[in-house]
């Protein structure tokens, strides 16, 4: 049945791909092999889900007749619909939690297990870079609260969150001079770096080239721009409420985006909630790593990935001694 995408209407391809991890942690990937669309191309196993039949069972379908294992668990990483001059696509994507068998490529097809440095490095489908996203990506994504004048203690902050396994933290200060944010910054990001964790900056591309960090766009910031403001190696994410800029945000480039509010917050009473089912409904549509906002924390977690979220954002549920 045609579905569109974008403003092209055309026949819809379901297919599915696993993720494939051996015994180090690394990912399986296969060559695409001549003659075939994107020939030549590294991309996740997998292939054509047949009309009617169930995305886990044409998985477990597609793994055996194309790498000769049998998959236990599988688990929903991420759904991309995205749109090839020659097809449209829906990617569906799902993590491999066990399998047994014996690797080999039963179609001839060239294999080789990766780390996610050399993933990123390998010329892949563009529908499978969001997918390269959400294996990069953690399901928490902590905002910082407005810092006070006690600056101490806010790196304090920062550091319990390091400290408690957070690995991607959005650096949000409005309200203080730009030379007080660059040395938080500084020092937030210094901390980061110690344990391999990625920062953000909100709203300030200059200041995240100057610290080595990503940026996150407001979404007001968003859509004045027409691309991205760092290069491929630094994140962007940006913040969206509605179709319309959760599309920008494709077509800019970003990397992964937060959508909401999801649920009713004290913070900001009077914006309209999305509801779980509307927020799926914009996360079913978007080629994206997609992160629950507004009313929601870690206890929503199942609830996010269920509505096909990377996971949940938020300041209070997160920052040490809340918002």
């Amino acid at each position: 049945m045609p579905r569109e995408i974008g403003l092209i209407r055309t026949p819809l391809v379901h297919v599915v791909a696993g993720i494939v991890r051996d015994e180090q942690g690394r990912v399986l990937l296969a060559q695409r092999p001549p003659g075939k669309h994107l020939a030549g191309l590294w991309e996740f196993p997998g292939g054509k889900s047949e009309p009617g039949e169930a995305p886990e069972h044409a998985l477990r379908r597609e793994l055996a007749e194309e790498i000769g294992i049998q998959s236990g668990n599988v688990e929903a990483l991420i759904a991309v619909p995205w749109h090839y001059p020659e097809k449209s696509i829906l990617l569906d994507v799902y993590s491999v939690r066990d399998w047994r068998g014996d690797v080999h490529g039963r179609e001839g097809q060239a294999l080789r297990w990766c780390n996610l440095e050399e993933m990123r490095a390998l010329p892949m489908p563009p529908a499978d870079k969001p997918v390269v996203a959400a294996l990069r990506l953690p399901a928490h994504y902590p905002i910082t609260r407005e810092p006070d004048a006690d600056g101490a203690a806010f790196v304090r902050a920062v550091r319990q969150l390091l400290d408690a396994g957070e690995t991607c933290i959005q650096l949000r200060c409005k309200t203080i001079a730009p030379a007080r944010l660059r040395a938080l910054a500084q020092a937030v990001c210094a901390l980061a770096a110690k344990k391999g964790a990625n920062v953000l900056i909100n709203g300030d591309a200059e200041l995240a080239l100057e610290a080595g960090s990503g940026v996150h766009l407001p979404a007001g910031e968003l859509m004045r721009l027409s691309a991205r403001p760092l290069p491929p190696d630094r994140w962007v994410a940006a913040s969206c409420h509605d179709e319309r800029e959760l599309a920008h945000a494709a077509a800019v480039g970003v990397d992964f985006v937060v959508l909401g509010p999801v649920l009713p917050t004290t913070s900001h009473p009077h914006a309209a909630a999305l509801g779980w089912q509307r927020f799926a409904e914009l996360v079913a549509a978007v080629p994206l790593p997609v992160y629950a906002l507004g009313g929601v924390g870690p206890r929503d977690l199942a609830d996010a990935k269920r509505a096909g979220a990377q996971g949940v954002a938020g300041i209070s549920c997160f920052w040490p001694g809340g918002g």
